[in-house]
């Protein structure tokens, strides 16, 4: 079993959510149970599944919650396009966001690689 809290792709997801929950103060009240739940918990599934799934005794069930928390960040880059296209946050804010979170993404595909050559 793997201590997630020295994984650094947890560890960058920790920090994604902090901005997330700060940049999500910017959206229209009117979202509260739309957008802004989703791009919550979109974020906080990136590390909660790294977190769980280095729990699990194989390599392979690890690999399965590293690619659930993939999905979610490509999730939450998704919800992040559509805020800019409904023009509840700026192209700018959510660029510099959307970077971050494609950042993450690669670390997560290298890893996601390296647990599996090591099966």
């Amino acid at each position: 079993m793997r201590n997630f809290r020295e994984l650094t792709v947890w560890k960058s997801g920790r920090i994604l959510v902090k901005e997330i929950y700060t940049l999500t103060k910017m959206l229209p009240d009117s979202e509260r149970f739309g957008l802004i739940s989703q791009v919550q918990r979109s974020a906080i599934s990136i590390p909660a599944n790294i977190a769980e799934g280095s729990r699990k005794y194989s390599n392979k069930d690890f690999v399965r919650f590293l690619q659930i928390s993939l999905g979610s960040a490509y999730e939450l880059e998704t919800h992040l396009i559509l805020c800019a296209d409904l023009e509840f946050l700026s192209p700018e804010v959510t660029d510099c966001v959307i970077e971050k979170i494609q950042t993450l993404q690669k670390k997560l595909v290298a890893f996601i690689k390296r647990v599996k050559f090591n099966q």
